[in-house]
């Protein structure tokens, strides 16, 4: 399957190395780990949205649009990595931005992904907890299109069928690597939220035969809700790639132990991690997304959900930036 058929642009440094943590795996005592630098992708920082956006804006680009649209958190990486695309490309771009954490400080909601929208010159639109994301987004574009403009909505986190062929191209990516590298990669794991990533991934690693089971661990979602959102897409995405059925219901995993108080919302386990994961191999993680991914990760490790001699492979999805609006959570 060529993903040279569909419009895509160049905002990637690609390809992101797929690095051994030797550290991490020796103090684990089991399986080695090794690590996808997606956060190496470059773009405004990097992080797993540049793949998607990729796609995306390439079909905003052939749609003729001048504005992008986008949601997410406060501290969304995936709108500071649109908002830096847009730049790229010449567009403007509007952020509408949730307040889901309640009572958070200045720091949340003033620096690191937030200073970096503004830097990009995006313009942000908070609204309340709970809103409509989606019917906000379609709100603003009609008000866009009155004036002249035109628009192009990308979903949350980058998550639909043309989205996820970045985690499609992804998944081919590092099996190209592992081989080249005789590395026998028996388990991929990542974070999973708005399923653009794991569904991107399934459709990968099935139509290629691949037999790596995919674990996604969720920052947000229950088990089933989260499964569901991701079957879904998956499905959704193998027809437009022209592989139906190439996925199956059982191939969608996600454990959502570790989801914590909810999105956004720090944890122990994802502190304990992101501290070690720094003095062990000079890696930062996300509190929100990978953070919680390694988090759980670690803990299945040390409850002997692996074999101590499989090679398993952890996306790591970005989103470093976040860390700086989490200064006053985040115990050290």
């Amino acid at each position: 399957m060529l993903l040279s058929r569909f419009p895509r642009v160049s905002l990637a440094h690609l390809p992101t190395p797929l690095e051994l943590m030797p550290r991490l795996s020796e103090h684990l005592g089991g399986p080695k780990i090794y690590v996808k630098r997606d956060d190496c992708t470059g773009l405004g920082t990097g992080g797993t949205k540049t793949r998607k956006l990729e796609f995306l804006v390439a079909d905003a680009i052939e749609k003729k649009a001048d504005v992008i649209i986008t949601q997410g958190a406060v501290q969304s990486n995936h709108a500071r990595q649109t908002a830096a695309a847009a730049c790229k490309v010449g567009m403007d771009c509007e952020l509408i931005v949730e307040k889901r954490v309640e009572d958070a400080d200045d720091a949340y909601k003033t620096s690191g992904n937030v200073l970096l929208d503004r830097i990009y010159g995006a313009n942000i639109r908070e609204v309340a907890k709970g809103s409509d994301m989606d019917a906000e987004m379609e709100a603003l574009a009609k008000e866009l299109r009155a004036a002249g403009k035109t628009p192009y909505i990308v979903p949350g986190g980058g998550s639909n069928t043309i989205g996820a062929l970045g985690y499609l191209n992804c998944a081919l990516e590092f099996m190209t690597q592992a081989n080249d590298e005789g590395i026998g990669i028996d388990h991929v794991v990542h974070a999973t939220g708005s399923a653009g990533t794991q569904a991107g991934l399934a459709v990968g690693l099935k139509m290629t035969h691949s037999n790596i089971p995919l674990l996604g661990i969720g920052v947000n979602a229950p088990r089933d809700a989260q499964e569901e959102k991701v079957w879904k897409l998956a499905e959704e995405t193998a027809e437009y790639v022209g592989a139906p059925g190439c996925v199956q219901r059982e191939d969608i995993v996600a454990n959502c132990d570790y989801v914590g108080d909810g999105y956004g919302l720090p944890t122990r386990e994802m502190n304990d991690a992101v501290l070690l994961l720094a003095r062990l191999e000079g890696l930062l993680f996300d509190p929100v997304y990978s953070g919680k991914g390694l988090a759980g990760l670690i803990d299945l490790v040390q409850k002997g959900h692996f074999n101590g001699a499989d090679s398993i492979v952890f996306i790591h999805t970005g989103g470093s930036a976040g860390l700086f609006g989490y200064s006053a959570q985040l115990q050290t």
